[in-house]
């Protein structure tokens, strides 16, 4: 067998193991996997790069890009990958979050219902969409309740997979509350299960991490009948 059949084997079976990790969503760390040199480009360079990579992709495609409909898409592309879909990946975005002395000595779990959830599949850059559950039992801080919506905002805005996106957020309430009694539920919907591959649009998906006082079956039964629950604004 030739060098050159050696390649492609080697190749096609990588080709193989992408699709195997893509289809089970499969991560290698809980955190997110970046370079050291990650930011060391502004990001007008980023935008600048990912835009001329993006044309490529278009032309490979067979798109005329220079079409007046067309020939703007790279810039914004790039634009929104770096300034909005994905800022979550700048640790300059990532939210400041002030702790309160817990005056009124509430000793009852805090839940925070029905965060938006906007991510993107890290193996098919595609999004999934849902919502979050958050709980937390108060060990003496307490923090504004907008800063754990911003929390699920910031670690969803990056390329993610879901069961990372839940340790993450739940890692960071940890560290913000200084308390071991916290829970995250998140429920979204894949695009990359819905668009391609088996193309099931009923189905989502549901990820969960209990720490602490939620590992107690009633505590954590409490923190379900209250997601299930019905409230009237």
């Amino acid at each position: 067998m030739s060098k050159d059949n050696d390649a492609y084997n080697s190749l096609t079976i990588d080709h193989e193991e992408a699709d195997e990790m893509g289809d089970a969503h499969s991560s290698s760390t809980v955190k997110t996997p970046m370079r050291d040199d990650a930011f060391e480009m502004s990001d007008d360079e980023k935008i600048e790069i990912i835009q001329d990579h993006f044309r490529q992709i278009m032309d490979t495609l067979g798109l005329d890009t220079t079409d007046e409909s067309l020939s703007g898409t790279p810039y914004r592309v790039a634009k929104m990958y770096v300034n909005e879909i994905f800022h979550g990946l700048k640790p300059s975005e990532k939210p400041s979050v002030r702790k309160f002395s817990n005056k009124y000595n509430y000793e009852q779990m805090v839940v925070e219902k029905n965060i938006n959830v906007t991510s993107f599949c890290e193996h098919h850059f595609l999004p999934f969409l849902g919502k979050a559950h958050v709980a937390y039992i108060s060990s003496g801080q307490v923090i504004g309740l907008s800063k754990i919506n911003r929390i699920v905002d910031y670690y969803s805005r990056r390329p993610q997979v879901q069961e990372r996106l839940t340790l993450q957020v739940a890692d960071e309430l940890q560290a913000a509350l200084e308390t071991e009694d916290v829970a995250v539920f998140i429920e979204s919907k894949h695009l990359c299960v819905s668009t391609r591959g088996i193309e099931d649009r009923e189905s989502s998906t549901v990820t969960t991490e209990y720490r602490g006082a939620f590992k107690e079956d009633r505590t954590q039964q409490r923190f379900i009948d209250y997601i299930k629950s019905e409230t009237e604004m």
